[in-house]
C-alpha cells in the first residue's frame, strides 16, 4: 500500500490529504492564525477552583479557560511545582535537572483544592483543543514528542511500545535508553525506533532534551502569565513525525516555505528518502491536479455512497454521532436471500465507516444502525471486519460487537472537533434569492472587471479563477475569447479552471497570490 501526502498552503488555511493507494483516507484544515494546537506547553495561572468537579480553569490566553481535572495533574505534580517555584525564583541562575530531588508522588484520590489555590502560576499542556463551547483540555504531565522517543521530566524510568513484539529487541532498546538518558528524564520507545541505531537514537534524545531546557529559559524570562514556553512543531512537521513510513512514495506542497521546512524535517529523519518531498508548481490548484478536490466533494456531507447504490447517513450532535446504514437499491440485486445481501451490504458500509472516521477524525461516541443480520455467524463477521478496519486508525478507539437491535457502538479519541465540509455549494450570485445574473452576460461582467484592473487599477498580471466549465467556454476556439483578452489587455492574464467553485463564483489572484477584491457592492451578502 502507497501513501502519499499533500498539502495545500492557502492565505488564512492550510490543509493536509493522506492517501492510500490514491484514495482519500484522512484530511485536515486548519487556520493558520488558530493560536492552539495539541502539544503546546504554557505557564499558566490558576483562575477558579471547582471543588465539586475536582478541577480548575486556567488562564493560558485562550478565549475560554482551560479545564485542568485533578487526575490530569499527574503523580510528580509537586516535582513540577517545586522545580518551577526554584527557577522563578531566581531568573539568572540554571537549575540542573541532574540534581534535582524528586518529591513523593501525589496520591491518586485527593481534593484539588488541597493542591492548587487561585492565582497559583503552574506550567501546563494542551491535550485537546477547543471544542464547541468547550475550553482546552489540559495536563501537567509534560511530555515531549520526537518520532523515535516520548521525553517526560521527572520521571525516572524507560517504557517500550507494546507494538515491539520481539522480546530481544525490547530488553536491547530499554538497556540502551537507560545508559544514554540523562538523570530525573524519563522515556517512551515508540515503535518505529524498532531496529534504530544507538546514534539515531541519541541524537533525538539530545534534541527533547534542548526542547525542555529552552522551554526553562523561556519559563524563567516570563514575567506575567499566560506564556507560551514552548510550541509543537508546525502542523506539516508534526503530522510527518507521526505518520512517516518507507511506504510514503511522494509529499507534495504547493508552498517554497513549507516545503523547505518539510524537506529539512525528512532529510534528518531519512535522508535516503528526502527525494519524495516535492514542491509543486502547477498553475491548477494541487487539490485539483492530485484529484483530491472531488474526492472531498463525494466523501463529506450528510449522505455518503458506496458499492453498488448503498450509503451511509451521518449525523453529528452534541451528546454523539448516529450513522445509520441503507442498501438503497442494493435490496434487487442478484443476491441469494435477504441475509446474504445485508451482510453484503454491512461488510461494505464497515469498510467505509472505518474510512470515514478517520477522514472526518469523527471522535467520542459513534453508534452505527446496520442493516438487520439474524445468523450470529454474519454478526461476528462484521464485528471483525469493522476491528480489522480500524487497525491503522492512530486514534484510540473501542469497538463493542452489536447489540441484539443491530447497533454498533464505538468510542473513538477526540483531540479536536470533528470535521464537517460543506458539499453543497451556495449560490455566488443571488444567494439564495432566486434570480441571478443571464449567464451569458457573465463574461461580459469578468471583462468589464479585467478592464476596470488593467486600465484603472493598472494592474496587468494576474490570474482569474473561474470554474472548470467556465474556463473551457473561455478557451473555445480558433481565437478564443481568452486569447482576444490577452491581445486586448496584456499577456500578463491567465485563466485557471477551479474545482472547487460554484458554476458562476470567480476570484481574481495577483501575482504575490492575493485575491485581490472586486466583488461589487450587489454581490456582497
Amino acid at each position: 500500500m502507497t501513501h502519499e501526502l499533500f498539502v495545500n498552503v492557502q492565505p488564512g488555511e492550510v490543509s493536509f490529504a493522506i492517501t492510500e493507494d490514491k484514495q482519500l483516507v484522512e484530511f485536515q484544515r486548519e487556520e493558520q492564525t488558530v493560536s492552539f494546537t495539541v502539544g503546546n506547553i504554557y505557564l499558566g495561572r490558576v483562575k477558579k477552583i471547582m471543588p465539586g468537579l475536582n478541577a480548575c480553569f486556567v488562564d493560558v490566553g485562550s478565549e475560554k479557560d482551560a479545564f485542568l481535572h485533578y487526575l490530569d495533574l499527574g503523580t510528580q505534580f509537586y516535582s513540577l511545582q517545586k522545580y518551577l517555584k526554584q527557577v522563578t525564583s531566581d531568573r539568572k541562575k540554571s537549575f540542573p535537572m541532574s540534581k534535582v530531588a524528586l518529591q513523593p508522588e501525589k496520591e491518586k484520590e485527593g481534593n484539588i483544592s488541597e493542591v492548587l489555590q487561585t492565582g497559583q502560576e503552574i506550567l501546563v499542556q494542551v491535550t485537546k483543543e477547543p471544542i464547541n463551547t468547550k475550553g482546552p483540555r489540559l495536563t501537567c504531565e509534560l511530555s515531549f514528542a520526537g518520532r523515535y522517543l516520548i521525553l517526560i521530566p521527572f520521571e525516572d524510568k524507560v517504557s517500550v511500545s507494546s507494538k515491539i513484539k520481539s522480546p530481544e529487541e525490547r530488553t536491547r532498546l530499554k538497556q540502551l535508553l537507560q545508559s544514554i538518558k540523562p538523570k530525573n528524564y524519563g522515556i517512551i520507545v515508540r515503535t518505529v525506533a524498532e531496529g534504530k541505531r544507538v546514534a539515531e537514537l541519541d541524537a533525538e534524545l539530545r534534541h527533547l532534551v534542548n526542547c525542555w531546557e529552552t522551554l526553562i529559559e523561556k519559563t524563567q524570562k516570563s514575567t506575567k502569565p499566560p506564556t507560551l514556553v514552548h510550541e509543537e512543531s508546525n502542523r506539516t512537521v508534526a503530522l510527518l513525525r507521526d505518520l512517516f513510513n518507507p511506504s510514503y512514495e511522494s509529499i507534495h506542497v504547493n508552498n517554497q516555505e513549507v516545503w523547505r521546512e518539510v524537506k529539512n524535517y525528512v532529510q534528518q529523519i531519512a535522508p535516503e528518502r528526502a527525494d519524495i518531498v516535492k514542491l509543486y508548481k502547477g498553475e491548477l490548484p494541487i487539490f485539483d491536479h492530485f484529484a483530491i478536490t472531488k474526492q472531498i466533494k463525494s466523501s463529506f456531507g450528510r449522505i455518503v455512497s458506496f458499492k453498488g447504490g448503498a450509503y451511509l447517513v451521518i449525523e453529528h450532535t452534541e451528546a454523539l454521532h448516529v450513522v445509520d446504514v441503507n442498501s438503497g437499491n442494493r435490496a434487487r440485486n442478484n443476491a441469494t436471500n435477504q441475509e446474504d445481501n445485508a451482510l453484503e451490504v454491512n461488510l461494505a458500509a464497515a469498510d467505509e465507516l472505518s474510512r470515514q472516521l478517520r477522514l472526518r477524525d469523527m471522535g467520542g461516541i459513534i453508534v452505527v444502525d446496520f442493516i438487520d443480520m439474524d445468523k450470529s455467524e454474519n454478526r461476528q463477521k462484521l464485528y471483525e471486519r469493522m476491528t480489522q478496519n480500524m487497525e491503522n486508525d492512530r486514534a484510540k478507539h473501542n469497538i463493542l460487537p452489536l447489540t441484539k437491535f443491530g447497533l454498533m457502538q464505538i468510542t473513538r479519541q477526540r483531540v479536536r472537533p470533528a470535521i464537517d465540509m460543506p458539499t453543497e455549494e451556495k449560490c455566488p450570485t443571488c444567494y439564495g434569492k432566486g434570480k441571478v445574473q443571464s449567464s451569458i452576460l457573465f463574461t461580459d461582467t469578468l471583462e468589464s472587471k479585467i478592464d476596470n484592473l488593467a486600465n484603472n487599477l493598472g494592474i496587468r498580471k494576474f490570474t482569474l479563477h473561474v470554474h472548470p466549465y467556465v474556463a473551457a467556454y473561455i478557451n473555445k476556439g480558433f481565437i478564443s475569447l481568452y486569447r482576444k483578452w490577452q491581445m486586448k489587455y496584456g499577456f500578463g492574464i491567465r485563466v485557471i479552471p477551479n474545482q472547487s467553485l460554484a458554476f458562476l463564483e470567480y476570484h481574481f489572484i495577483d501575482a504575490s497570490g492575493k485575491e485581490i477584491d472586486m466583488k461589487e457592492e450587489t454581490e456582497i451578502k
